[in-house]
């Protein structure tokens, strides 16, 4: 999908790129509000665009989506760009559109983070971004921390103050997006490397890992009761009439209650 022609409407086979001298030509007219530099800045700067959404070819997004958003951080990018600093605009544009681009995966992403942790984790992500063009390297979490804290006005902070390390963080850490332990790391054309593999060992194994957290969810899904009488019996090796003295019941009410939970963890799951 990502190889075809047209994305969006546009010829992709027939973007032109724009020279260095062009490019600066076109910020310095964009910044006195000329709409037709703006515009030939947009379309000298879509191939851009295109090898950015490019990175992402493996979510399974529509491509014209992708390139849209991506549009839309190229457009953030001009109108941001302060051509007094010695930085080259795709060094600057490159991180707005991936920045707006993994904006938008988040807020389609299945998994729901409350509005709080997401903006804060949007703005720790805009203030890496910008201290990233700055300091020409990654920033420490310390620096992300400082950035936010000094940055955000009074009203947005936490009642202690400040946003902590460890705030930014677990907002950071909520709005990754979940990756398969199936999910390709490296293929030479041949059998490719999975994150299993990766994280693979004697104890837990692809096989462990899924039926735990099979097991895990089918005992969430039982009554306490059932669920504790089924902890103490196969999991901490209590016999029915050590469990019926600790729970405060007969054994023959643990028979039940243990047949009955047992036959319903087989039906959530499965043969």
């Amino acid at each position: 999908m990502y190889n075809k022609v047209e994305i969006c409407g546009v010829n992709t086979s027939r973007l032109g790129i724009l020279t260095a001298e062009e490019k600066l030509d076109f910020l310095k007219k964009s910044k006195t509000g000329d709409k037709q530099a703006r515009e030939a800045l947009i379309q000298g700067n879509l191939r851009l665009v295109l090898s950015v959404i490019q990175k992402f070819n493996s979510r399974g997004e529509n491509p014209d989506d992708l390139f849209q958003v991506g549009c839309i951080g190229l457009m953030k990018a001009i109108d941001n760009f302060d051509i007094s600093q010695d930085v080259r605009f795709s060094t600057y544009a490159v991180p707005m559109i991936i920045g707006e681009v993994r904006r938008y995966l988040r807020d389609n992403n299945m998994v729901r983070v409350s509005r709080s942790v997401r903006d804060l984790a949007y703005k720790a992500l805009g203030e890496k971004e910008r201290l990233a063009v700055s300091l020409g390297r990654e920033p420490t979490v310390d620096e992300i921390t400082a950035s936010v804290n000094r940055n955000l006005p009074p009203e947005s902070l936490p009642k202690e103050g400040e946003f902590t390390k460890k705030d930014i963080v677990a907002a950071l850490d909520a709005v990754l997006d979940p990756v398969s332990l199936y999910e390709p790391v490296y293929s030479d054309g041949g059998d490719s490397v999975f994150i299993m593999d990766q994280v693979y060992d004697r104890k837990n194994n692809d096989d462990t890992w899924t039926e735990n957290i099979a097991l895990n969810q089918a005992l969430s899904r039982l009554a306490k009761r059932e669920k504790d009488i089924l902890t103490l019996r196969f999991f901490k090796g209590r016999t029915q009439m050590e469990v019926a003295n600790e729970i405060g019941i007969s054994q023959a009410q643990v028979s039940r209650l243990e047949k009955g939970a047992l036959e319903k963890l087989k039906k959530q799951l499965g043969p």
